[in-house]
């Protein structure tokens, strides 16, 4: 049929793009609801929006296809004379004008199209299922660039194929905002092929700096390129104290505050000559980790004195202290494998810097044990601790952040919040327990918007007010990887007391804390 075949298919979509206008509109031949039109219109509206971005994912596959399909017919055409790179030049730019993107924008798309069409099969599946995005498909690409074919397989398995061995937990990969899917895929990615990335790292602390770039209407942005354990200190810090001058006397944002913190910090003086240091984060280290865990208490004041008088010379109190989250397992906390641990609201940092922040910058520690089958939390120490910190620790460990649906606020700036109230007789169990940053934890009790059973190892999913359920995002929790040879097998270690390997940690703990 050829090219007729393709007008009549594209005079299809739009003849049906048209009724669905109408539907929204109001204007469809019969309401969504009869008893109720209004309220039939709003539950129309989320169905037409949820068939839409299937069929956008199910068109970008097509789109990527055809972009690949066209490069590979012109190079042909074009035949051996014509230089490789000539003809990518050529092609980009073809598509480029057809599309109407710049050629740095067309070579993008051309080279994720290559890749998922002709590397990511699971990918372009899904894509032209309408199960991910084109933006997932990018991610995918992205990830899996550098790995051979078996580490590419194994990301795409792990998050494409429900069957697989270590399948993600939580809501689908196509329910996540790609950005939060980003951070999972880099996170497995260092896990599991994590052999660079103190070489990585080494390259990028050389590459430390501060930027400034003008914008307009008088504006500016400044910004630091820093070590992660130091920029998550700081932005823990600068929330810290913003939070601390909110109130019912206070108009600014919670946005606004930071940047007035932070001008105060950099321009008057809360910077002190000698203070600032390459190599650490300057702040408490709090850690969870497979057998282990490390942490600081909470840190004093409020920082109100701090910012009573932001932009007239105040400086950053001394007294809130800079704190970050770190998981860590236990043996590559003693240097025993290479495991990536992972800062909160970061992700995957090197071993070392996991080792210095508890080593230099952990005030006290607590023991997490894991079921070494999956990595999955099975208890918590509470020799150290209250049971009130205890449960605050296990929750950080269970949901890693806020657990709304495309929330990236970092458990360390949570408030902890019975699912089922108190006054209704809920427990402060976990099960009972969420940890919502302060936008969605008021969401949950100024509006429709109600949390949904959680458990011990998973967070609580969310109804909205149009009764329609949502999965939340679970941690990605990975078996624990032992030391080669370690003690004639791992399942001599677990079921040893007072192991030699014990016996290590707890003479690393009573050095360090």
């Amino acid at each position: 049929m050829g090219k007729a075949a393709v007008v009549g298919a594209l005079a299809d979509i739009r003849a049906a793009l048209a009724v669905l206008v109408a539907e929204v509109d109001g204007c469809g031949a019969e309401p969504f609801s009869v008893a109720d039109p209004l309220a039939g219109l709003a539950d129309g509206c989320l169905d037409v929006l949820a068939g839409v971005r299937e069929v956008e994912a199910r068109v970008a596959g097509l789109k990527a296809r055809a972009a690949v399909a066209f490069a590979d017919a012109a190079g042909v055409v074009a035949g051996p004379g014509v230089p490789v790179v000539a003809q990518e030049m050529a092609v980009a730019a073809e598509v480029g004008c057809v599309l109407a993107l710049g050629p740095r924008a067309a070579g993008a798309f051309l080279a994720t199209s290559q890749a998922v069409v002709k590397g990511l099969p699971l990918t372009l599946s899904a894509l032209q299922a309408g199960v991910i995005s084109w933006q997932h498909a990018t991610v995918l690409a992205d990830e899996t660039a550098g790995l051979d074919a078996a580490g590419a397989a194994g990301l795409e398995a792990h998050f494409l194929d429900p069957d697989a061995p270590d399948a993600v937990r939580g809501c689908a990969v196509g329910e996540l905002p790609a950005h939060r899917f980003r951070a999972k895929a880099r996170v497995w990615r260092e896990r599991r092929h994590a052999g660079s990335i103190e070489q990585r790292h080494a390259k990028g602390v050389v590459d430390r700096r501060v930027e400034f770039r003008s914008d307009r209407d008088g504006m500016a942005w400044l910004g630091a390129y820093l070590p992660a354990d130091q920029a998550a200190a700081g932005w823990n810090r600068l929330t810290a104290v913003a939070r601390g001058v909110q109130g019912p006397g206070e108009a600014r944002t919670l946005t606004q505050l930071r940047a007035d913190v932070f001008a105060a910090a950099i321009l008057t003086s809360g910077l002190a000559p000698g203070r600032a240091t390459g190599g650490g984060g300057g702040g408490g280290a709090e850690g969870v980790g497979q057998g282990f865990d490390a942490g600081t208490g909470d840190g004093g004041g409020n920082g109100v004195d701090a910012l009573n008088r932001v932009g007239s010379g105040a400086g950053l109190s001394s007294s809130v202290r800079a704190q970050v989250l770190v998981t860590v397992p236990v043996f590559s906390l003693l240097g025993l494998t290479d495991e990536a641990a992972v800062l909160d609201g970061y992700g995957p940092i090197p071993p070392s810097m996991a080792r210095r922040l508890v080593a230099e910058g952990a005030g006290s520690f607590y023991r997490v044990l894991v079921d070494p089958r999956d990595g999955a939390p099975l208890e918590i120490g509470r020799k150290s601790y209250r049971v009130g910190k205890a449960m605050r620790n296990w929750l950080r460990l269970r949901d890693g952040k806020c657990p709304f649906p495309g929330c990236s606020n970092s458990s360390l700036d949570t408030e902890a919040d019975h699912i089922l109230a108190w006054a209704d007789g809920g427990t402060t169990g976990i099960s009972n327990l969420g940890q919502p940053c302060p936008k969605h934890h008021r969401l949950r009790h100024t509006t429709g918007w109600k949390p949904t059973p959680a458990s011990k190892t998973e967070p609580p999913g969310w109804t909205s007010p149009a009764g329609r359920h949502y999965t939340s995002e679970h941690q990605d929790w990975e078996p624990t990887k032992w030391p080669h040879g370690c003690l004639g097998g791992a399942a001599d270690i677990v079921r040893r007391r007072g192991s030699p390997w014990e016996d290590a940690l707890e003479g690393f703990l009573s050095a360090h804390s």
